[in-house]
């Protein structure tokens, strides 16, 4: 685990931290960026605030992310109570999509607000003709934050409206929807730009910021989702020749803090906790084991389903890493107590007991989320190369991730491949988008109520009445 003071400003990027660091941001521009190093430029602090938005705005990072990404698929159920946030539960694991419900509205007004910052640092660079090397390098990072909230949006709300202007007033949002192939044009844009224009990797001050490494693993994911299978094999090699990743050696350390800021970790959003204060959100929080004492560690949602369990191959360590059960080791001791509200918890969720204690806290406020690995670009890598017939590359990839997880080496094939991915990435949130893009949502979610127009949630009712019939409602809804 990587987290210092300095690297910690940025987290926050408020007012209080910025003061408290204001020898770090009183730096001279150092010229050239090179590995490791970042010039610093006039939007400096702007960029600075992009990730404490990554953090902090609703919608994005915080529980929103995980009842879409990770609730639709078939490896997770609400969880908690029955009754508790039961309409968000019939929304999002039942398929009863409503126009009108916030979680909609938050999802897809909390990007746009990330995309609005992004723009401005954009438009500021480009309309003041700023080619300082620190200038080129926040812009990069816009873009490449830019490209990621879109790429979201993509993959929940299908056709979406290109805002790429500065937004001071209402009217400056409203535009109509793009077509898919337009919004991943933008997105490959913005990814390519900042691909060239940032270092493969940053010093320990810089912890958590935008790299090339990124942005190649999200071109590599773009091009996948668009079953440009050459694309998607060149750049996901390009992260791995780079060689600055490689997959942790234990599977279940990852996601412990000891995993925060490891060489497997592409990107992650960073949280922590200095003191008493908290520099987090509720994605953690409200995954945690619903329980009394010492078992009082969240709010219980997000919980892996009988079907994600039965998934496993006998032996496979990952599973472990995955589910906690009722009447089990914890990993580090302890029994979880059994009748609870329910049998099985997120264990990617869960935190060190000492950790704990040494914070006075039960709930998780400090170890980041990991948006993207070195393990998905193995496979991404493994499932472009399948497609243009290179099994035997396939089949190397796809080694690397069994191995880790003590499995033994297998023949490379579209069905292995998505059985990978699957318990690689068990309630991380990548099933569901998996699945559409394959075209087995339909026969697979099908028990849960899932029909073709689920693959795109509809687009807020909010957002086509300020639209005045600019924006329209997605199809079936």
């Amino acid at each position: 685990m990587k987290k210092n003071i300095v690297h910690l400003m940025f987290l926050g990027a408020s007012v209080m931290a910025l003061n408290s660091c204001n020898d770090f941001l009183d730096r001279e521009p150092l010229g050239v960026a090179i590995d490791g190093d970042l010039p610093v430029g006039g939007l400096e602090e702007k960029t600075f605030g992009l990730y404490s938005k990554m953090r902090t705005q609703d919608g994005v990072t915080n529980w929103n992310r995980y009842w879409f990404q990770s609730i639709r698929s078939d490896d997770a159920a609400k969880g908690s109570s029955a009754a508790d946030a039961s309409d968000i539960g019939a929304l999002l694991d039942d398929f009863q999509y409503s126009k009108t419900h916030y979680m909609g509205s938050n999802n897809w007004n909390g990007h746009y607000s990330l995309i609005y910052d992004c723009n401005y640092i954009v438009e500021t660079v480009k309309n003041q003709n700023l080619t300082d090397a620190g200038s080129i390098v926040n812009d990069a990072e816009a873009r490449a934050m830019r490209a990621f909230a879109y790429f979201d949006l993509r993959r929940d709300f299908g056709e979406v409206p290109l805002v790429l202007n500065i937004v001071d007033t209402p009217q400056d949002a409203i535009k109509a929807k793009s077509t898919i192939v337009e919004v991943d044009a933008q997105i490959k844009s913005d990814l390519e730009f900042a691909a060239a224009n940032l270092p493969s990797t940053v010093l320990a001050q810089y912890t958590g910021r935008a790299t090339s490494g990124m942005t190649n693993s999200y071109l590599a994911k773009l091009a996948l989702y668009q079953g440009n299978w050459a694309e998607a094999l060149n750049k996901a090699e390009m992260v791995i020749n780079s060689g600055v990743y490689q997959l942790h050696g234990d599977y279940a350390k990852l996601f412990s803090e000891e995993g925060d800021n490891s060489k497997e970790v592409i990107w992650e959003v960073q949280f922590a906790r200095i003191a008493s204060v908290n520099y987090s959100n509720n994605y953690w929080e409200s995954q945690g084991i619903r329980g009394s004492g010492i078992w009082d560690l969240g709010w219980g949602f997000n919980v892996p389903t009988p079907n994600l369990l039965n998934a496993y191959e006998v032996g496979d360590k990952r599973k472990a890493g995955t589910v906690l059960t009722e009447g089990a080791d914890d990993g580090y001791g302890l029994t979880l107590p059994t009748g609870l509200d329910q049998p099985n918890w997120n264990r990617k969720a869960y935190t060190t007991p000492s950790i704990r204690t040494s914070y006075g806290e039960n709930k998780n406020h400090w170890t980041n989320i990991k948006l993207m690995r070195y393990a998905d670009v193995l496979l991404m890598a493994a499932e472009a190369a399948f497609q243009t017939g290179n099994v035997a590359k396939a089949t190397t990839y796809l080694n690397m991730v069994r191995t880790r997880a003590g499995l033994p080496n297998t023949t490379a094939t579209l069905t292995a491949i998505k059985q990978e991915r699957r318990v690689e990435f068990g309630m991380e949130g990548e099933r569901f988008y998996d699945l559409v893009r394959w075209g087995d949502a339909i026969s697979v979610l099908a028990s849960k109520g899932y029909q073709d127009k689920h693959k795109h949630f509809p687009i807020p009712q909010t957002a086509i009445d300020q639209a005045g019939g600019v924006l329209t409602q997605n199809p079936n809804y």
